[in-house]
C-alpha cells in the first residue's frame, strides 16, 4: 500500500565462518542462533505494529519473519544466521523517518524491509539513499515513490537508487478498478473522496482520470479527516449526489465507518477502494454495511498461486496469532530479496562481505538484478525499482469475506 530491515553485522570469529572487515561489531561469544560460529546478520523491519492499521503491520512482521526462519532452518547463505529486529512507526511519517535516522546511524546496517504507508516511505527514502542503505517496500503504492513527482506526464525519473518494492503502484491500480466499475459492473456516476494523504489522494486520482477517460461521471468530490469517527456530513452529501458508487482512496480505520455511515444515511451503494482496504478489519469495523464492498490489491490471490502454497502452510503451522493479511507474502518476498542480495554479494566476494559503505553499494547493486520464483510469483526489479509483477487483483465483500471477483493485469 502505499504507502512497508535492516542488516546489523556482527562477527563470529572461528575458522570455516564467513569473514567481515570493519562492518559491523564484533561478538565473539555469540556465534549465531544455531551455535555453529556464524556471522549473524539482522534484518530489521519498520511497519505499524501498533495502532488502527496494526493488523497489517502484524501480518507483514510474521512474514519477514517466516521468511528468515525458513532462510536459517535451509542455510540459505552459507556461515550467515539472520534473526528480525522490529521497528514500530506507527503508521506516522515522523516516526519512520525517526527511525531511519537511527538505522542508519549504524555503521552495521545495510538494509531494510517497510514501511506500509507511501507517506511514511517518502520521509525515509533519503535517509536511506544518503546512506546507501537498501529499502525493500512490500505495500507503498505512490508512484511518485519511483518515478518523481512528474510521472503522470510522461517524466519518470528515478530519485532513490536504494529504493524498491514489491508491491505494483496506484498508476495501475486505480485505473484497474476504474475498468472494472464502468466496464463489467456497468456503474457509471461514483463520488470520489479521500483522505488527503499521500496513498489516498494519489490513488482516487488514478481512479478518477480513468474513470472519465471511460465516460464515466463524478457526482461529487470531498476529503476526510481519516482520524475522524463522524462521517454523517460527507455522507448526507453523498446520499444528495446519488451515484452509483463511491470511491474511498484511504485506508480502513476510516473507510470501514465512511461506507457504512454512507449507507445509514440512505446510499445503499458499494464503496470501492485501493488495497489498504483489504483486510479483514475493514469488514470487522464495517459489519453488515460492508457486503457488496470492493478492495484491489496487488499480485493474484495468495491461495490461487502455487508458490503460495508452501507459505501458507508454514504460516499457519508457526502459529501466528495475527493473519498475513495484504501484505504477507510481498513481505515475505521483500526479506528473501534482501536475503538473495547478500548472497550474490557473498559468492561474488569469496565468502565475505566487503568493509562498510562498500558493503552496502553492492548490497543494493546486488537487488538491481535479484531474480527468484517468491511467494507472489516472479520477484524482480525494473529500472525503477518497481516490481515486475504486475498482476492485480479485486475482491468483493460475500458473505462476511473478501471474496475475489477478478484478477489480471492492467491493460492500459
Amino acid at each position: 500500500m502505499r504507502h512497508r530491515s535492516l542488516l546489523i553485522i556482527t562477527t563470529a570469529v572461528t575458522a570455516g565462518a564467513l569473514t567481515l572487515s570493519a562492518c559491523g561489531s564484533r561478538d565473539d561469544s555469540s556465534g549465531g542462533s544455531d551455535g555453529g560460529g556464524t556471522t549473524t546478520v539482522t534484518i530489521g523491519l519498520d511497519a505499524p505494529l501498533t495502532g488502527d492499521l496494526s493488523a497489517l503491520g502484524q501480518g507483514i512482521k510474521n512474514s519477514v519473519d517466516l521468511a528468515i526462519k525458513t532462510a536459517n532452518k535451509n542455510k540459505e547463505v552459507p556461515g550467515v544466521t539472520f534473526k528480525l529486529e522490529a521497528l514500530d512507526d506507527v503508521a506516522q511519517a515522523a516516526t519512520g523517518q525517526q527511525n531511519a535516522t537511527k538505522l542508519v546511524g549504524d555503521t552495521s546496517v545495510i538494509g531494510v524491509v517497510g514501511p506500509l504507508n507511501s507517506d511514511v516511505g517518502q520521509s525515509m527514502q533519503k535517509v536511506f539513499d544518503d546512506a546507501n542503505v537498501v529499502l525493500v517496500s512490500p505495500a507503498n503504492t505512490n508512484p511518485e515513490l519511483t518515478q518523481g513527482k512528474d510521472w503522470q506526464s510522461g517524466k519518470k525519473v528515478r530519485s532513490f537508487k536504494t529504493y524498491f518494492r514489491t508491491a505494483t503502484t496506484d498508476a495501475i491500480q486505480g485505473p484497474y478498478a476504474a475498468q472494472y466499475m464502468y466496464n463489467e459492473k456497468k456503474l457509471k456516476k461514483v463520488y470520489v473522496i479521500d483522505d488527503k494523504k499521500t496513498y489516498g489522494a494519489g490513488l482516487a486520482a488514478t481512479f478518477s482520470d480513468e474513470f472519465t477517460k471511460l465516460g464515466g461521471q463524478v457526482v461529487g468530490t470531498d476529503h476526510i479527516n481519516p482520524d475522524d469517527k463522524d462521517f454523517s456530513a460527507v455522507a448526507s452529501k453523498v446520499a444528495q449526489a446519488k451515484p452509483d458508487f463511491v470511491y474511498y482512496g484511504g485506508e480502513y480505520p476510516a473507510g470501514a465507518p465512511l461506507s457504512s455511515q454512507i449507507k445509514n444515511a440512505g446510499a445503499k451503494v458499494p464503496t470501492i477502494g485501493g488495497d489498504a482496504l483489504f483486510s479483514a478489519e475493514y469488514i470487522k469495523l464495517a459489519k453488515q454495511n460492508s457486503e457488496g464492498d470492493l478492495a484491489s490489491s496487488v499480485g493474484a490471490p495468495l491461495e490461487t498461486l502455487d508458490t503460495a502454497k508452501k507459505f501458507i502452510a508454514d504460516y499457519e503451522a508457526a502459529g501466528y496469532k495475527d493473519a498475513y493479511e495484504a501484505y504477507g507474502g510481498y513481505s515475505y518476498d521483500s526479506a528473501w530479496a534482501i536475503i538473495q542480495a547478500v548472497k550474490a554479494v557473498v559468492e561474488k566476494n569469496d565468502g565475505k562481505l566487503p568493509e562498510n559503505d562498500d558493503a552496502r553499494k553492492q548490497i543494493t547493486e546486488a537487488m538491481q538484478t535479484v531474480s527468484f520464483d517468491g511467494v507472489s510469483g516472479k520477484v524482480g526489479f525494473d529500472e525503477f525499482g518497481d516490481t515486475t509483477n504486475k498482476q492485480l487483483s479485486l475482491y468483493e465483500v460475500k458473505g462476511g469475506k473478501h471474496v475475489p471477483v477478478k484478477s489480471g493485469v492492467f491493460g492500459g
